[in-house]
């Protein structure tokens, strides 16, 4: 999902929209539905994937089907206008008490329909095209964001904060994760050591310089092994990682590395010396306000490894 490195669970992100079922029943009922109070004059507002939305403002029932957009929406005080979240939205806490309505690409437009929003974000793919011109087409703006790189952080704060009226609460979130990245930096001198990211293991997936997580890599002082790749994510072989020799393993996740037992790992070097890092927790999964604090375990743990 461009950028963004969740949990090996999150490849059901990439299965195709399913049939939608009883979704005419639900959309009775929202058409009678009274419209949300307070809103604005109606304006437009181009999205990442190059449409014209438009939108009544400031929205006040949102379904937020991107994990970065809705810890956003929780950081500048907006979170009790989150009315829908995907699966995979943990942080905060008090977004795991927002309904689910599935996990982001193939989300359940009936659930959506029913929670009565007068905006959906979701994830900018092609995959996410037809559920946009479907809630589009029934009168629900819907707008597809792009959360892939660190940059996007406060440039997505700034918007959902015009949107939703919480301009100055936004602004003091970016104000302080730019000074966060700032601290969190390790200055780019001397060896930076090479990091192996392992997001899949069978078969073998790392990211390219196209992902967020290399970005966190060269902060925290060191440097993505398949830097040159240009993707967000690509496949790689076992015999491309030991012949570039990474200094350090980086895993995603709580897991163990199993896959360092088996006898095709064994010509990697940091697998055979045990040079192992782990990135636990969803910091590390998607561009938000806590990516200096990732950063700087990132660091911590880098700095142990190549003592």
């Amino acid at each position: 999902m461009g950028g963004l490195i969740f949990h090996p669970g999150l490849s059901a992100y990439f299965r195709r929209l399913p049939p939608v079922t009883g979704l005419w029943l639900a959309l009775l009922a929202a058409a009678c539905a009274p419209a949300p109070s307070g809103a604005a004059a109606a304006g437009r507002i181009v999205d990442d994937a190059g449409d014209t939305v438009r939108l009544r403002g400031p929205v006040h029932r949102i379904v937020s089907l991107v994990p970065a957009t809705t810890e956003l929406l929780f950081a500048i005080g907006a979170g009790s206008s989150v009315v829908g979240r995907t699966a995979w939205c943990d942080y905060p806490a008090a977004a795991r008490l927002v309904p689910s309505m599935g996990d982001g690409i193939s989300p359940n437009l009936e659930a959506i329909v029913a929670a009565r929003p007068d905006l959906v974000v979701l994830y900018q793919s092609a995959q996410n095209a037809e559920a946009a011109r479907r809630l589009r087409a029934l009168g629900i703006p819907a707008l597809r964001l792009r959360t892939d790189r660190l940059a996007d952080v406060p440039r997505l704060a700034r918007l959902v904060g015009r949107l939703t009226a919480h301009e100055r609460v936004a602004d003091s979130v970016v104000a302080a994760f730019e000074r966060g990245m700032v601290a969190a930096t390790v200055p780019a001198d001397g060896h930076r050591p090479t990091i192996f990211l392992l997001v899949w293991d069978q078969p073998p997936a790392t990211v390219g310089r196209g992902s967020f997580l290399t970005e966190l890599m060269r902060r925290a002082g060191g440097v993505n092994l398949f830097d040159d790749l240009a993707p967000s994510s690509a496949p790689v072989s076992i015999e491309a990682v030991a012949a570039r020799d990474p200094d350090v393993i980086l895993l995603l996740g709580d897991a163990s590395p199993a896959f360092a037992s088996r006898p095709e790992w064994q010509s990697v070097r940091a697998v055979r010396t045990g040079r192992f890092i782990q990135a636990r927790g969803s910091e590390f999964s998607w561009p938000s306000p806590r990516a200096p604090d990732a950063i700087r375990t990132l660091g911590e743990q880098l700095t142990r490894a190549t003592r």
